[in-house]
């Protein structure tokens, strides 16, 4: 296992893909305080934007706010990758490398692909580029991620030795259930997490190092959970069309990593 030291001794970037995200590792945030950056808004289905309530979180850890700060609505985010506009996200990676460039950020981490929402794996897969893109150009930096479905330390056994954890103390452990429960938007998902893995889940904070370089960085074992559903949702008449992992997210993956060949 990876000693936890060097996730606080390096100029440091949260790249999530929506307002919330950041309570999952918020003992971290609270040590490494890192520039923060949000793809969307938060809005979903409900049409209200979170990024006030994590705007609150971030002061309160005197964490920064990056350039990229909800800017999409995960609308915005679906119709892209169903209409294959993937210059967008092409865009939006270049922009990210020339950020993290110029804050000279040496340590990266981001949400984990799961197939839970295709807004999250699409995140990852902006952050592995911009990363190959930096690494390409010779810049040192690390690349990590965390989980945000389920079991928060549920990685993979081969995984274990590329792992980095973070334990929390009390009053660290005290301070993320506190911040957790007063983020009106996702409070209930919050209780019923901790209703379905207890308190002492949530004290050990997670991270496995990213070392795929290639769009295989985004294969999936079997089908997403966003497909079944989004099979359910065009069923009951809510969506259109069904975002699929073969159809648009893989695509987006080639796209990506095609550009990234180019620019060597």
């Amino acid at each position: 296992m990876i000693p936890s030291d060097c996730l606080t001794t390096s100029c440091s970037a949260l790249i999530i893909a929506h307002p919330g995200h950041e309570i999952r590792v918020h003992g971290w945030l609270e040590l490494a305080r890192p520039f923060v950056f949000v793809l969307t808004d938060g809005t979903g289905h409900s049409g209200k934007s979170r990024l006030d309530s994590t705007t609150k979180v971030l002061k309160k850890v005197n964490a920064k706010q990056g350039n990229i700060y909800g800017r999409f609505s995960d609308k915005q985010v679906y119709a892209a990758i169903l209409n294959r506009d993937f210059d967008l996200f092409i865009r939006l990676t270049e922009e990210l490398v020339d950020i993290l460039t110029q804050l000279r950020v040496e340590l990266v981490i981001g949400d984990a692909v799961e197939g839970y929402n295709p807004s999250h794996d699409i995140c990852r897969l902006i952050i592995n580029a911009a990363v190959e893109i930096l690494l390409k150009r010779g810049h040192k930096i690390d690349n990590f991620d965390f989980l945000l479905s389920g079991k928060p330390d549920n990685f993979p056994a081969p995984f274990s030795e590329q792992m980095i954890c973070l334990p929390l103390n009390d009053d660290a452990l005290a301070r993320k259930l506190a911040t957790a429960q007063a983020y009106d938007e996702i409070a209930a998902e919050v209780n019923s997490a901790i209703e379905a893995f207890g308190i002492e889940a949530f004290r050990i904070e997670c991270f496995s190092r990213i070392h795929v370089r290639g769009k295989n960085d985004c294969q999936m074992p079997g089908t997403p959970f966003y497909e079944q559903y989004g099979e359910k949702k065009v069923a009951s008449g809510l969506f259109q069309q069904v975002l699929r992992y073969r159809e648009h997210v893989y695509p987006l993956a080639e796209t990506l990593w095609t550009y990234i060949k180019r620019l060597s």
